[in-house]
Parts: structure tokens; C-alpha cells; sequence
């Protein structure tokens, strides 16, 4: 991974339940215009589910100069045969000053603002499967100081409370979240903090 130079970045990553392989993968990039993250979750769980997240990050791996239209159509190449995945995209752009979510399916997004104040963005329902799908793509400006939050449905909205993010750490915000995990969960999970 490169040093972040406008960013923090934390990551807390579970598998499910008595599973060894976990079924998200995740995926970050900047240099000094922008900045990249991705998120995909594999359909199901396990090793098939590892595989199919794991090629849509590769996709991204290859070049995160793509744009959205076509890492979704490189996403949709690489899961030929394989099982699908929702997918979330976070892009900074630093020359513009704004922000851009792209996603489809249940991959989530919330934006915390150096108020703690959080929005949250609506998820689309579908998934990518080898087959031509577009993703819902929204754009607005960025503020620094804002926390962002991309996490995968492992993470239930009652786990993200207001106190987590007072923490002004991304490290602290991870590790506290870890602590509030100690019980089992049915799904893979994860959270990826990212602060501008």
C-alpha cells in the first residue's frame, strides 16, 4: 500500500463465524491528485466468496486511474465463472474538491463531519455477476476534517455510534470498534475508517 499523504486510513477485517477465508476485500490507492478506496463483498461466504472479492480488487490493483464506468466493466470481467459481489467505490479528488460514492448493493458509506454529525448514503439493491449492471454514483464536496466510513454488512448501524467518532484517531475509532466486537457475528466484516 502507498503512504497516504492527505489521509488516515484504518482497517478492521473479521471473517464469519468459523470461517478461515473471509469473504471481503478491500482495496486503497492515492497519489498526490486523489484518492482511491474499494470494497467488495463476495456472495456468500468462504473461499468461493475470498475468490470472486479478491478479482474485483485485483481489477483495481491493475490501474485505480480506471473510471467508475470502467472498473465496473473490468469488476464484471474478472467475476466471469465466479461469484458475484456488491461493490462500494470512495474516490477523493483533490484538484476538484469533491468526493464520489459508487456502489451496488449493500456496501456501506457514512460521512461524519468535524461535528460528528453523520449522513449516511441510501444503498442499491443488485449485485455485479459477470453481467453488464450499472452502479448508483453520487458526488459531493469535500471538506477536510470529515471521517469517512465504508464497511460491509458485517457492520450493523448500532455498532457506528455518535462516540465512536469523538475518537480523533482513525486507529482509536478502529480499536474501539474492535472491543465492541467480541461477540460472533454471522457475517464477514469490515470497516474501513478513512480521515481527510
Amino acid at each position: 500500500m502507498q503512504t497516504p499523504k492527505h489521509v488516515e486510513v484504518s482497517v478492521y477485517q473479521k471473517a464469519k463465524a468459523g470461517n478461515y477465508y473471509c469473504g471481503d476485500s478491500y482495496y486503497y490507492y492515492e497519489d498526490e491528485d486523489f484518492f482511491i478506496c474499494a470494497l467488495a463483498d463476495g456472495l456468500g461466504s468462504g473461499e468461493m466468496a475470498h475468490a470472486s472479492s479478491k478479482a474485483v480488487m485485483d481489477t483495481f490493483k491493475e490501474n485505480p486511474y480506471m473510471s467508475t464506468k470502467e472498473m465496473v466493466k473490468a469488476s464484471n470481467e474478472a467475476l466471469v465463472k465466479k461469484r458475484g459481489v456488491v461493490l462500494g467505490v470512495l474516490k477523493l479528488d483533490y484538484r476538484s474538491q469533491r468526493y464520489t460514492y459508487a456502489s451496488i448493493g449493500n456496501i456501506g458509506l457514512m460521512m461524519i463531519n468535524s461535528d460528528t454529525v453523520k449522513t449516511r448514503n441510501i444503498p442499491v439493491s443488485g449485485y455485479l455477476g459477470g453481467y453488464s449492471r450499472q452502479m448508483k454514483e453520487e458526488s459531493e464536496p469535500l471538506k477536510e476534517g470529515t471521517i469517512f466510513a465504508l464497511f460491509s454488512d458485517g457492520v450493523v448501524s448500532r455498532d457506528l455510534s455518535h462516540d465512536l467518532f469523538k475518537k480523533s484517531h482513525v486507529d482509536d475509532i478502529t480499536d474501539a470498534f474492535k472491543e465492541q466486537m467480541v461477540q460472533k457475528r454471522d457475517d464477514d466484516t469490515t470497516l474501513i475508517v478513512i480521515k481527510y
